[in-house]
């Protein structure tokens, strides 16, 4: 791992790395050890750096002492896309043109993402080394990617997980998750139907796991459930 970059502002450090063709991000408190390390993935079409990571990885930087880390995932933000991809990419926009149903496609390319990002998350958490108990938070595809991983990795003890179906996301991998998990969805989304939404909650094989949801379409999570998830993880991870 090489870290490329580093800033301090406002009691967090910000260092942005590259772990072979891996580009990310970590935050970590600037005057104490971090109590535990969440992993942040983030949603489809947006990268490391989207407001709403950085505004989590902040918060729970400054605010709960935690570090947090994103990375680009395949065909995101720094990362260039693939033959696959760009196959994919442009079969869905034909799709979508001809009013057709893109969720095939959609379901493909997640497939397709989450087989490469499992092994990198794995390379990163062996690279930071240890920086205390880890959680996984990630809606939507980070959702979609995070389930596999989560499943696969022992070293993550709890997850935020949300916004995201079976149509999307493998209820194979959610019967292997096993951790506690904090699943978020959007009663009227009009990307994920209530009832996929449910059923990859149901497929979750958690003994320990609660369901939020809240009213209003994909993009309106109420901000109190990043209150909600920090405690989650506090209570899951000291």
């Amino acid at each position: 791992m090489r870290f490329t970059s580093q800033t301090s502002a406002d009691g967090v450090t910000e260092r942005s790395f590259t772990l072979e063709e891996i580009p990310g991000v970590l935050w970590t408190p600037q005057s104490t050890e971090p109590r535990a390390l969440i992993l942040i993935g983030h949603g489809g079409g947006q990268h490391k750096q989207a407001p709403g990571v950085v505004s989590r990885a902040l918060q729970l930087a400054a605010e709960f002492g935690f570090a947090a880390t994103a990375i680009d995932a395949p065909a995101h933000g720094d990362r260039p896309k693939t033959a696959e991809h760009d196959r994919i990419i442009t079969e869905m926009r034909t799709c979508m043109a001809d009013a057709g149903d893109p969720t095939p496609l959609l379901a493909e390319l997640h497939t397709l993402l989450a087989a490469q990002t499992t092994p990198e998350w794995r390379s990163i958490l062996d690279a930071l080394g240890d920086l205390g108990p880890v959680g996984y938070w990630g809606l939507s595809l980070g959702c979609a990617l995070g389930i596999p991983l989560v499943a696969a990795e022992p070293r993550i003890r709890a997850a935020v997980l949300g916004l995201n179906g079976t149509s999307l996301a493998s209820a194979e991998a959610a019967a292997g998750v096993t951790v506690p998990v904090q699943f978020l969805m959007q009663w009227d989304d009009e990307r994920v139907p209530r009832k996929e939404a449910l059923a990859l909650f149901d497929a979750l094989a958690s003994t320990d796991k609660t369901l939020h949801a809240n009213p209003g379409k994909h993009g309106d999570v109420p901000a109190f459930e990043v209150d909600n998830a920090v405690r989650f993880f506090t209570r899951h991870l000291s």
